[in-house]
């Protein structure tokens, strides 16, 4: 995805934070509140300094940031010593059914935000997905990608063979149903077996039918024995596809593996090469030198998993292939893993080496016999502290967690204690990075990164998903012998302006929404530095039910990062019908920029405002949407 300076805008990308009057309650001085955090140290998710601020929650929005004392409020938040950030987005989010009207595990990590379907999977039909998901209700919001894995076992089939052009029309057609109704971008999954039988070419010629979109392509990378499991020609890869398909490359759970340990450095170089080239790549990273996956998926020959696993436990009864696969699976423990020492089966408790030992064979024949009797997930360690903390310290990487609300108990502790673990252990302990920055990339990037216009930053208009945290006590306590421990410090969470965990104990509110994205909310760089303008007189909108109006704006974001100016909305006869009063981040990209703010008239409410005129779907033409607390919505055109 090209990304260029703005004709129409006087300057670079930049994301604003508070309001247009400083520390001002954006509501008359009768508003009721819903909810008044106060006394915390905000962090706004710009990578800003904390401040002392409180915040106002009126309908599920942020209404206001200042001084809230003596202001009535239906519920009050003292956070006294905490500090208050943005709530958490999981760009790569892996929750259940039965996990997501709960989340306990994600909820007391401070998470809001789950974003599903990651590493290519996905349902035949995304909006019927996210309807089943909801109907019993959420304590999380959820979004979801197209899964190309999905899409592609679902058209081809499990087995080695060729796309014909008929079924690559197919997989085409239901990319574009899904970015319709509302995908965040196309995820993949090339080492997983069947999209791993899918030429680099053919995932071009299916995901290429995204690029008017303007979203994002995160892969996890496909790493060959012909190669010798490189994670650095694995990153190459998935550059090489998003680039040439006019997506915006994601490194998912950015690593450096087995032998090439120590090489973090390497393989961020990659991603920044590809955004100077015109394609804005970033990165997710969980902090654990051990994933869980399939035992089958990164160590047994693609050849030997066609048809699936049953297919597989039958060519294992063969012993010509048998010895084939127990070489080939030892090759891949000792290039990705370091060997049989850096697996545990979970579901079991044991090592692989104590399988190996107790039944007197090797570690390759090992792992096969543990799959004979039923058993199919491991924790593989694959890479090193040091190349987990460069990862961590790029800043175009987001933190992520590989997990999800589930209610399994033997499992991977990144499910229990990710983000916890990052504020605690890296942030706090090791200093690996400051507080204001390992926020930013748990909520303005990945925000940014996904296209979303409305979270990741607590401002005026902003959804109401917060993490209010003890920085004296945030810690994870999951281990992979007890992955199921709680964290501690996490005290609050509100989603959608209700609270979800009062002092670390659930609320079982269910204020979690599906969110969709549109094709005016594109992936873009997050910038922190700058300042930017625009200006627009008497442009002809049209409300929903066809009612006309007029808008008007004249919006600046200072040097200081802060956005300042008007906002106001007229009917046909000149009556205002949207004032703003505080606004919250000017966010603008290639020839787009969005703001949200708080309006004073004629009754109090948060409005989300895009201007784009940079959509490949709408040549030539600029796009105006305005959207209103009340749930109304009015859009128009403008000349290029």
């Amino acid at each position: 995805m090209k990304s260029s300076r703005s004709a129409w805008l006087t300057a670079t990308a930049i994301v604003g934070v508070l309001s247009a009057t400083g520390a001002l309650a954006a509501t008359g001085s009768g508003a009721v509140y819903d909810v008044i955090i106060e006394h915390g140290t905000v962090f706004d998710g710009t990578g800003s300094p904390g401040q002392s601020t409180d915040i106002g929650v009126i309908a599920g929005r942020i209404a206001a940031l200042g001084d809230l004392h003596g202001v009535a409020a239906r519920q009050r938040i003292d956070a006294s010593h905490l500090y208050v950030a943005p709530g958490f987005i999981n760009v790569h989010d892996h929750s259940t059914p039965e996990g997501l009207p709960t989340a306990l595990n994600m909820l007391t990590q401070g998470e809001t935000t789950a974003i599903l379907n990651p590493d290519g999977y996905g349902e035949p039909d995304l909006a019927k997905q996210l309807t089943d998901l909801a109907k019993p209700g959420m304590a999380l919001n959820i979004g979801a990608y197209s899964g190309f894995n999905a899409i592609w076992e679902e058209t081809v089939g499990a087995n080695d063979v060729r796309p014909t052009p008929a079924q690559i029309a197919a997989m085409r057609g239901h990319l574009e149903k899904d970015l319709e109704q509302g995908a965040w971008g196309v995820s993949a999954g090339l080492d997983y077996k069947p999209a791993y039988y899918a030429s680099a070419d053919e995932v071009v010629s299916v995901v290429s039918a995204a690029s008017k979109w303007r979203t994002n392509f995160p892969n996890h990378d496909r790493l060959r024995s012909e190669t010798g499991y490189s994670s650095r020609l694995g990153v190459a890869e998935t550059i090489a596809i998003a680039s040439a398909a006019g997506l915006s490359p994601e490194i998912t759970h950015i690593k450096a593996q087995g032998r090439e340990q120590g090489r973090a450095a390497e393989i961020l170089d990659q991603m920044h090469q590809a955004t100077a080239n015109g394609h804005f790549s970033t990165g997710d990273v969980y902090p654990y030198t051990a994933g869980m996956t399939g035992l089958f998926s990164f160590t047994v020959p693609g050849w030997a998993q066609e048809g699936g696993i049953d297919e597989m436990l039958k060519r294992f009864k063969n012993p010509d292939l048998r010895a084939k696969i127990v070489a080939n699976a030892e090759g891949a423990l000792d290039a990705r893993f370091g060997g049989p020492k850096g697996v545990y089966l979970p579901m079991s408790r044991r090592q692989l080496v104590d399988v190996a030992k107790a039944e007197g064979v090797s570690s390759g024949e090992a792992l096969l016999r543990v799959m004979e009797k039923g058993e199919f997930v491991g924790v593989f360690t694959f890479g090193s502290e040091d190349d987990v903390r460069t990862f961590l310290r790029d800043p175009a990487v987001s933190i992520t967690c590989d997990c999800g609300a589930d209610l399994e108990t033997r499992t991977h502790p990144r499910l229990y204690g990710t983000y916890p673990r990052i504020l605690g252990r890296y942030v706090r302990d090791e200093h690996v990075l400051s507080w204001a920055e390992a926020i930013r990339k748990l909520t303005g990037l990945p925000a940014s990164s996904l296209g979303m216009v409305d979270r990741g930053f607590i401002a005026p208009g902003m959804a109401a998903d917060i993490a209010i945290f003890d920085p004296a006590t945030v810690i994870d306590h999951a281990t992979y012998e007890n992955p199921t421990a709680l964290s501690d410090g996490i005290r609050f969470v509100l989603v959608n302006g209700t609270v979800e965990l009062s002092d670390g104990k659930p609320t079982g509110a269910k204020a979690g929404a599906v969110l969709l994205r549109s094709e005016h909310m594109p992936t873009r760089p997050m910038n922190v530095a700058g300042h930017g303008a625009s200006s627009l007189a008497s442009v002809p909108l049209r409300s929903k039910t066809g009612q006309p109006a007029k808008l008007s704006l004249d919006i600046a974001q200072t040097v200081d990062g802060k956005a300042v100016g008007s906002v106001t909305l007229t009917d046909e006869n000149n009556h205002v019908l949207l004032s703003a009063r505080a606004l919250g981040p000017l966010q603008l990209g290639d020839r787009w920029m969005s703001v949200t703010g708080w309006a004073a008239s004629p009754a109090g409410q948060s409005f989300t405002l895009i201007i784009d005129r940079g959509n490949p779907r709408q040549p030539g033409k600029g796009a105006i949407v305005l959207e209103t607390g009340s749930g109304e919505r009015y859009s128009g055109e403008i000349a290029e």
